[in-house]
């Protein structure tokens, strides 16, 4: 399935290159049980049927909010789409594309908030600007396939990753 592109100002995006092969990378994000590993706000995910799952997101002011998301579409070592499930016009969409290189693969990740604009605008008022959230998330992703440990704390919530280490 085919999102077509947004041009409402509720598409960010972010990049991180990965020293890691992309099969590794891919396989990685595709088993989207790994999630919480990275992504800054997602304590749980749980797969509930060939293509769905339940996460836990907490929220502003520590708010537990479950909901199920359906992957949409991959294509094994290149793409990735994923979406909340929902009303159309509520639905949160991701696209990841994996570009391989010499042993390394560069993440390119889209993600579109629900309600446009005003969604976006919304979601930064309440501390979780998307832009800002995407690219932690791919730092995340990039430490935690490259070292195994996470020490980027931003944008995720409290005491998830632990401490960052002192600064020299």
């Amino acid at each position: 399935m085919r999102h077509p592109p947004r041009r409402d100002g509720s598409a960010v995006e972010a990049r991180v290159t990965v020293e890691r092969p992309v099969a590794d990378v891919f396989g990685f994000y595709r088993d989207l049980e790994n999630l919480p590993r990275f992504l800054g706000d997602v304590t749980e995910v749980r797969r509930t049927g060939p293509a769905t799952y339940r996460w836990t997101v907490v929220g502003p002011l520590g708010v537990r909010v479950r909901s199920t998301i359906r992957l949409t579409e991959a294509r094994a070592d290149e793409l990735i789409r994923y979406e909340t499930t929902g009303p159309p016009g509520l639905r949160a969409r991701w696209t990841v594309h994996f570009t391989p290189g010499p042993g390394r693969t560069e993440v390119h990740q889209v993600l579109a908030t629900p309600l446009g604009a005003v969604g976006h605008a919304l979601l930064s008022l309440v501390g979780k600007p998307p832009g800002a959230e995407v690219a932690a998330n791919l730092r995340r992703l990039k430490q935690v396939l490259e070292t195994g440990v996470v020490t980027d704390t931003d944008h995720a919530v409290a005491g998830k990753f632990g401490r960052r280490p002192p600064e020299r």
